[in-house]
């Protein structure tokens, strides 16, 4: 199997960096490109807390939650992929297995490498892991959250 694009979601935890090693050795061993995902959560389908924020606010909200997803995945590349010449950075909003699984289909991935759980996860094997393994249509190598 030629593997050219390796799609990485991360919400930035422990669980999620566990795949790392996987993810450089596969950009090594077969110069892949790697994706990596971060899925910012969609504030605007929540009722107001504690009062309405107007449309603006959460538009300012977003901004600035995905300048930080940005500046993380940027931080990710320098410190733990040696500068990454074939990183391509992906921030999206909404549901991450859907969105997992868009990105798969838009940039036409080879595989997804993730970890079982992410930081809101209680369980050993998550459900947004479950969903993205149960429908991707490229294999999806699940490493064991730390």
């Amino acid at each position: 199997m030629e593997i050219q694009k390796v799609l990485w979601p991360t919400d930035f935890s422990d669980g999620a960096r566990a795949a790392l090693p996987y993810i450089r050795s596969l950009a090594a061993g077969h110069n892949a490109e790697i994706h990596v995902l971060h899925v910012l959560e969609d504030v605007f389908h929540h009722e107001g807390w504690y009062g309405e924020f107007d449309k603006e606010h959460i538009e300012k909200l977003m901004e600035k939650a995905g300048k930080k997803a940005e500046d993380r995945l940027a931080q990710i590349c320098d410190r733990y992929l040696e500068g990454c010449p074939l990183f391509i950075r992906h921030v999206a909003v909404g549901d991450p297995a859907s969105e997992i699984l868009r990105l798969v289909e838009k940039e036409k991935m080879d595989t997804v490498v993730m970890s079982s759980r992410g930081k809101t996860g209680s369980f050993s094997f998550g459900s947004i892991t479950d969903r993205v393994v149960k429908n991707s249509p490229v294999p999806v190598t699940v490493i064991p959250a730390e």
